[in-house]
């Protein structure tokens, strides 16, 4: 296991430290995700008391009545904004849909930018008339860090600092809250159910608060499967698959998945809630010539981050 680098980093050394603390977080910052595409970070600007809110908030939507959550649900918008009901999100390569419900709440655009018009707007659940504050307080912060995150990565790509800041300003960024729910009889799922399949995620990096119980694991280099485990209010961060290929694979989007609880604990609920970081759809993914050479040749077809979100929704489902 001594060759699993997933290291606890603190963003206040990036956003409030020295030249020395700032160039060792994004040096850290960039080999983790170059070896194994995963790392934890502390003092990412989300109080314990907000982050108990948010659970206490995402508990009480999916307890909500099933005909109540369907009234949230949009088929024409693929699982972008509002409810996703159980069996609708199969991992890529899977024939059987992931044991979970999830609700996503998109960008908000405020200044006038004309890509409003691209993004639904977010849905409101009447029923609870605080899920949608404290959400999009969530979406907020994480976005803010998950900024400061990427000109850490931009620094260590020997790109300008600011490199990302016009590709996510008001990007497509989603926050997903995500109900894993009970199995109560074990028995009757289909033998590849499980609650997340092998996957990468779409976005650029992806922010992970917390979850209410274990189960994430990263594949790693030797093919084994490895546990991720956040201490206390830490988040964990990722790679996603419009990185790697920006970076033509120099930084990793490293498989990973949910798996199911043992047997005894079937029944519980598992709850987290991850931020997809997206840019904007008319982001140019096509690898950058620094990463290009004799020993890293191209690897990915040009593709803009618009076009792969919606080659990659088709291809888990959400999309027809």
């Amino acid at each position: 296991m001594s060759t699993v680098n997933i290291p606890r980093l603190d963003l206040n050394d990036w956003v409030k430290g020295s030249a020395e603390q700032r160039k060792k977080f994004s040096d850290d910052l960039g080999k983790a995700f170059n070896e194994t595409g995963f790392v934890t970070i502390t003092n990412h600007g989300l109080s314990k008391e907000v982050i108990n809110e948010l659970y206490k908030q995402v508990k009480t939507l999916f307890a909500l009545p099933e005909e109540t959550k369907l009234q949230y649900e949009i088929p024409e918008l693929a699982g972008q904004r509002g409810y996703t009901s159980k069996g609708k999100e199969t991992a890529k390569g899977f024939k059987v849909p992931d044991l979970k419900e999830f609700w996503q709440i998109g960008q908000t655009v405020t200044d006038g930018d004309p890509v409003k018009d691209e993004y639904p707007e977010n849905v409101q659940v009447k029923e609870l008339p605080e899920f949608y504050p404290i959400t999009s307080e969530i979406y907020k912060k994480l976005e803010a860090s998950g900024s400061q995150i990427l000109k850490a990565i931009a620094v260590y790509l020997n790109l300008p600092e600011d490199y990302f800041d016009d590709k996510i300003h008001n990007g497509n960024s989603i926050l997903r809250a995500l109900h894993y729910f009970p199995i109560l009889d074990p028995d009757s799922l289909p033998p590849d159910a499980v609650r997340a399949g092998a996957h990468e995620d779409i976005n650029l990096i992806t922010l992970l608060i917390g979850a209410s119980a274990d189960g994430l694991e990263v594949l790693t280099r030797d093919g084994s499967w490895y546990a991720v485990k956040a201490e206390g209010e830490d988040i964990v961060v990722n790679v996603g698959d419009m990185l790697q290929r920006l970076t033509n694979g120099k930084l990793k989007s490293t498989t990973h998945r949910v798996v199911n609880p043992p047997r005894e604990l079937m029944g519980f609920s598992r709850y987290s809630v991850p931020f997809f970081l997206h840019p904007r759809s008319e982001m140019d993914l096509t690898s950058l010539p620094s990463t290009i050479d004799a020993e890293h040749p191209k690897m990915f077809s040009d593709i803009t981050a618009g076009e792969y979100l919606d080659e990659r929704l088709r291809e888990i489902g959400l999309k027809k």
